[in-house]
């Protein structure tokens, strides 16, 4: 039986306890704030996507950063392997649209009450208001790193056979995700790979975004490309906003973008009628016009159009809005059509960690065991969860990733 010093009480860390209890180890959990799980009780706006049903390829399409490290964590506790935990835990499961797993609740603090429960029965030690200051390493004959506990912010020293860094990453401050993993992993000889904010909000530089601001666009397809090069591509909601657009498919596509537009500006276009070919759309738009032969333009297509984006479409399409339609001509028409399958947006940046979901970058993976989470560089110490630089798009994929490495890390310990 191993004494096991686990920093951070969010998902990784009390799924690492709960696992770990169950295999007999003392475990020590110690949690900065005044509560365990305070990221995961705003997750999936409060309801928690805690997985996603989706195949196996599916999974590792879905993850962006360093899939392949993953093979051996996920086969060894898979989507299908967290679904079936948490239904003994006693909390029923739902599936909603794209394969996502919710509890049936639709409270992400069952989820958190689930876990806490097992670890109540597993007699794990809950350390709260703890703040872990400093990872306690020595040398071995050998000349390794080797783990000896940790320091805490009040001076109190904490002796433990195995140390899991279980801190999370930079996204939601708030919750006290404030990096100091990271500093553990540097502390231990580790590289930690490039930061960035992660399915976040982004910024965009045309006058017209904010006028539209609080206007959510459906079934839309949205692209970014620098130069020819198509960057991403997909199909479904986007968000005007006071600074740009948020919605899950401009969340989804920050995290292929953050490095390319630390360079420089990113070209998006929207396709508005998406469920239309210009042929079909310009179909369309010759009825409107044979409707109402002597109608101005303006008149014509406002029903095509959310209100809000209307003054905007009309701007941008140079048809002027008095214009009778049987005076358009075609070239007039083409452009507009234009405009409207292509809706430019410029994309300047990314919002700050504040408003990230999650972080991008973290422990360099190559410096630790993929198959049981144990770094390279110091026996007896683990990372798991979102410190790694391991990172995946929304659906409940991040957690899974969170459930996957806890497990990796809580069979191998001995």
């Amino acid at each position: 039986m191993a004494k096991i010093l686990i920093i951070g009480g969010g998902a990784a860390g009390m799924a690492a306890a709960a696992f770990l209890g169950e295999h007999g180890h003392q475990i020590h959990v110690f949690e900065k704030n005044e509560k365990l799980g305070k990221k995961l009780f705003i997750t999936g706006k409060g309801r928690c996507n805690l997985t996603n049903s989706c195949d196996e390829e599916t999974f590792f399409q879905s993850v962006v950063s360093n899939e392949k490290f993953l093979y051996s964590a996920f086969h060894g506790f898979s989507n299908e392997d967290a679904i079936a935990y948490f239904e003994q835990l006693g909390l029923p499961l739902k599936e909603e649209r794209g394969g996502r797993i919710f509890p049936k609740s639709d409270h992400s603090s069952d989820v958190i009450k689930a876990l806490e429960q097992r670890m109540k029965e597993l007699d794990v030690k809950i350390h709260l208001n703890s703040l872990v200051k400093e990872i306690l390493l020595q040398e071995t004959d050998e000349g390794q790193k080797k783990v000896t506990g940790v320091l805490l912010e009040n001076g109190q020293e904490i002796v433990g056979d195995k140390v899991i860094v279980a801190t999370g990453g930079m996204s939601y401050q708030a919750t006290g995700s404030t990096g100091d993993g990271y500093e553990f992993a540097k502390h231990a000889g580790h590289k930690v790979t490039t930061l960035r904010s992660a399915l976040v909000p982004m910024e965009t530089k045309e006058e017209y975004i904010p006028r539209m601001q609080g206007l959510s666009l459906k079934n839309v397809r949205f692209t970014v490309k620098d130069g020819k090069k198509v960057l991403y591509q997909d199909f479904g909601e986007l968000l005007f906003t006071h600074f740009g657009m948020s919605g899950p498919l401009v969340l989804t596509a920050s995290s292929y973008l953050g490095k390319k537009l630390e360079k420089k500006e990113l070209q998006g276009t929207i396709d508005l009628k998406a469920a239309l070919t210009e042929e079909q759309l310009d179909a369309r738009l010759l009825r409107e016009f044979e409707t109402g032969k002597n109608k101005q333009f303006k008149n014509v297509i406002s029903g095509m159009f959310p209100s809000k984006m209307f003054p905007v479409i009309l701007e941008l399409g140079k048809i002027p809005p008095e214009k009778k339609v049987n005076e358009i001509t075609k070239a007039e028409r083409m452009e507009f059509l234009r405009v409207v399958k292509n809706f430019p947006v410029t994309i300047t940046g990314l919002r700050g960690f504040r408003e990230a979901i999650i972080t991008q970058g973290g422990v360099k993976t190559g410096e630790i065991n993929p198959k049981t989470m144990e770094s390279k560089k110091a026996q007896g110490l683990y990372f798991i969860g979102e410190v790694l630089d391991l990172d995946a798009v929304t659906g409940g994929f991040n957690l899974q990733i969170a459930w996957s490495t806890a497990r990796a890390a809580a069979d191998y310990i001995e």
